[in-house]
């Protein structure tokens, strides 16, 4: 959009207060939605110079408002994506109260059309309705004025930057280093791979190490021309320090004091130079503290080696919705946004900040590190034991601690959270919401806090033995030639994604540890539904939900037998049918269906299906079954002996061969049964099911058994198969009867 020069600004409020004027006085119109315009100091990343085909001269920025004298602030006027532009009459830029010796001035953005608002979450919400750019040329603060004009009205806006020099860790720990003026930062800071990148590079310790890593792993090192502003490429300059040609221990202790100071990714590196703060005795408007990615991604974002904030982009933690934050939202921003989760994490007593902020870098790494040394390479913000809903507290999930910080039910134990809501009282931190919330995972892949009705639900081995749990498995990494290279594993914490060509992508490396090679989640287990057809995993647990579903209310309150896609839970439902609808939100909403834990997903899901239909858990299925061609369990027509087809094959037999009972079976002959299965598969065929007699026995641990047969007593016996070693269980044996010869059979063990 064309940029109006400041002078012209009252001529546009005039056209403004007409245009408002004129539409009180004539036709009523539908008002705008809100405008929300904000000033962005956006960042730009080595990706992005990539994505957008931008130069490669070009500055990065970490999207600070504290930047180095001489490098690049890109400017952004963001609006809503619903505000019409047809209705964005101007928007103009002023650069005002800029230091005394200043000749700034702001010009066109270098940053084209095709180049769309930073941040994943922003796009959802937000559109560029002008861009500008400036370059600070002194130390000192400068102050960006936004005019909006719109059909509505005129909207100011201000943003204050700070331009300084850098001073290098020696000044910070003046401060920062355990003393009453300011937290220990340094300390901590000292013991990560931060500290030392540089140093461990330039003494040959991480192999290939070359000039093209210095803009990130020093301190405002920037070879701009009028970028001179004490960053490393400066002093080098001043000292005449040039990059060795052969990387050796002793490199980096025969650098100068002064350019140690500035090596290795230092304070300023995120902070933005410090020279303003200093000088003002630590003055925090003149410094940047900031939770957004881009901080990070001015170098994390660099494929094809520095990906780590490139996976970022393509999870579903970069779009985290913004509706559980803002006033009022104090709870809901402990798991939300970034600052709610820090402050809970690290017991802050202070007002909750409620701002939004995506689930982001800083959400899960504390890049200061530790107070004091400990096992955690990776910063990770909390690897405490945590507190389940139901109470059960886990410590021995590795890395995967800090997941299940959030993934987890917050609405406490599932028979409380059930009873609760039918009495009207709170669930959860003064809440009174019905279910397990929106991401049970831990709970699921830990096998706890669901309805289990008394039972002990078998649970799979994951939580033993996968040693960091989520990490594991949703972290694997992608080498450069796999398909899911930026789109899945890594930091996009996907097990799945889909390629551009449409093909869909499973990582199933993490499995074949413990699975041998596999191709799918899906696996080929059993019919845990009980449709007669043995489907994947994945399959069989949807077949289990659907299954549920049938038992509980619609919208209206009536069961009617239908498969729900949702619920829609009342208070008015009974309380069974309140546990089993607990249950199937719990399933549903882990997304997984059941890989987490198949075993404990089939087992309350069928054991919810047996509560409501009156039947055994290990009857639930054919109840399932009965319901979805009768009704009901209690019908006429669903009795196990019933044949409601008339061709005398009963109920029992077409469940247990999955057939339709309401088609009529071919015939009944000399106990042959002959039944068109075409619900099975959809492939035409004929399934053959003779009369069998049943020889079963119990055995003991030591003995050996030996079955055998005889046509008429007083022949001789003859062995039937091989010796069987005894187990302690029962053993079954059956022979078919179809040809009408009499047979006798006994079993004789030793000893």
């Amino acid at each position: 959009m064309k940029m109006k020069h400041p002078s012209t600004r009252s001529s546009a409020c005039l056209l403004a207060a007409v245009l408002i004027a004129w539409g009180a006085a004539g036709t009523a119109f539908a008002a705008d939605p809100p405008l929300q315009p904000k000033i962005v100091p956006r960042p730009l990343t080595p990706g992005d110079k990539t994505v957008y085909g931008l130069p490669s001269t070009m500055d990065v920025s970490g999207g600070l408002t504290t930047v180095g004298v001489g490098t690049s602030v890109y400017l952004e006027m963001e609006v809503t994506n619903t505000f019409p532009s047809t209705n964005i009459l101007s928007v103009s830029w002023a650069l005002t109260n800029v230091p005394s010796l200043s000749t700034a001035t702001l010009s066109d953005s270098p940053l084209g059309s095709n180049v769309p608002v930073y941040e994943p979450a922003d796009r959802l919400v937000y559109k560029v309705a002008s861009r500008s750019f400036f370059k600070p040329d002194v130390r000192g603060q400068y102050t960006v004025i936004g005019t909006v004009v719109t059909k509505s009205g005129t909207t100011n806006l201000t943003k204050v930057f700070t331009a300084g020099t850098y001073m290098g860790v020696q000044t910070c720990t003046l401060c920062h280093s355990g003393g009453l003026l300011a937290p220990e930062k340094v300390q901590p800071w000292s013991t990560t791979a931060h500290a030392t990148i540089f140093s461990h590079g330039i003494d040959g310790d991480l192999g290939s190490y070359s000039k093209s890593c210095l803009p990130c792993h020093t301190v405002g090192y920037n070879l701009s021309t009028n970028a001179v502003n004490g960053g490393f490429d400066d002093v080098a300059a001043q000292v005449g320090w040039i990059f060795p040609t052969v990387l050796a221990s002793t490199n980096f202790a025969s650098m100068p004091r002064a350019l140690t100071n500035l090596a290795n990714i230092q304070c300023e590196n995120c902070h933005g130079p410090g020279s303003e703060h200093a000088y003002s005795l630590g003055n925090t408007n003149f410094i940047s503290i900031t939770v957004n990615s881009g901080d990070c991604n001015q170098c994390h974002d660099a494929p094809t080696h520095h990906v780590k904030g490139t996976e970022w982009y393509a999870s579903r933690h970069a779009v985290t919705t913004r509706t559980p934050t803002g006033p009022g939202r104090e709870t809901c921003v402990a798991c939300h946004a970034t600052d709610g989760f820090i402050a809970r994490i690290n017991g802050s007593t202070a007002p909750t900040n409620t701002t939004f902020s995506a689930i982001a870098c800083l959400t899960c790494h504390e890049p200061h590190g530790q107070t004091a040394p400990t096992n955690n390479p990776h910063l990770i913000r909390a690897m405490t034991p945590v507190t389940m809903g139901d109470g059960t507290v886990i410590s021995s999930a590795g890395e995967g601690l800090l997941c299940l910080q959030c993934h987890h039910s917050r609405n406490g134990s599932a028979v409380t959270n059930v009873v609760n809501y039918i009495a009207g009282l709170p669930t959860w931190l003064g809440g009174s919401s019905f279910g397990p919330h929106d991401g049970p995972q831990g709970d699921l892949v830990l096998g706890v806090n669901a309805i289990t009705y008394g039972k002990d639900i078998p649970s799979s081995a994951h939580r033993s033995a996968v040693t960091n749990l989520c990490v594991t498995c949703h972290m694997q990494p992608t080498a450069i030639t796999d398909p899911g290279f930026l789109i899945a594993g890594g930091h996009t914490f996907g097990m799945s994604a889909t390629n551009k060509l449409g093909a869909e992508i499973q990582l199933t490396a993490a499995c074949a540890q413990c699975h041998g090679k596999i191709d799918s989640f899906d696996l080929v287990r059993e019919d845990y539904d009980g449709n007669g057809v043995i489907e994947g995993v994945q399959e069989e647990v949807k077949g289990l939900l659907n299954n549920l579903s049938t038992y509980l209310p619609n919208a209206a309150g009536v069961v009617d037998g239908t498969v729900k896609a949702s619920l829609s839970v009342k208070k008015t439902w009974t309380k069974a049918q309140l546990n089993a609808a607990y249950n199937w939100q719990y399933i549903n909403n882990d997304g997984s269906m059941g890989v987490h834990n198949v075993p404990y997903a089939v087992g309350i899901l069928r054991a919810s299906i047996a509560d409501l239909s009156g039947a055994s858990a290990n009857n639930a299925a054919l109840a399932a079954w009965q319901v979805q061609y009768f009704g009901s369990t209690s019908a006429a027509n669903a009795a196990l002996n019933a044949s409601p087809a008339g061709d005398g094959i009963p109920n029992w037999l077409k469940f247990a061969l999955g057939l339709n009972p309401l088609i009529p079976g071919l015939s009944v002959t000399n106990g042959v049964v002959l039944a068109d299965v075409t619900a099975i598969g959809g492939t035409p065929n004929t399934v053959h099911i003779y009369n069998a007699a049943e020889v079963a026995f119990d055995t003991v641990v030591g003995s050996t058994y030996q079955i055998q047969g005889i046509s008429s007593l007083g022949g001789v016996w003859q062995n039937i198969g091989t010796p069987i070693a005894g187990t302690g269980n029962s053993i079954n044996y059956l022979t078919s009867t179809r040809k009408g010869v009499y047979q006798f059979y006994r079993v004789v063990h030793t000893p």
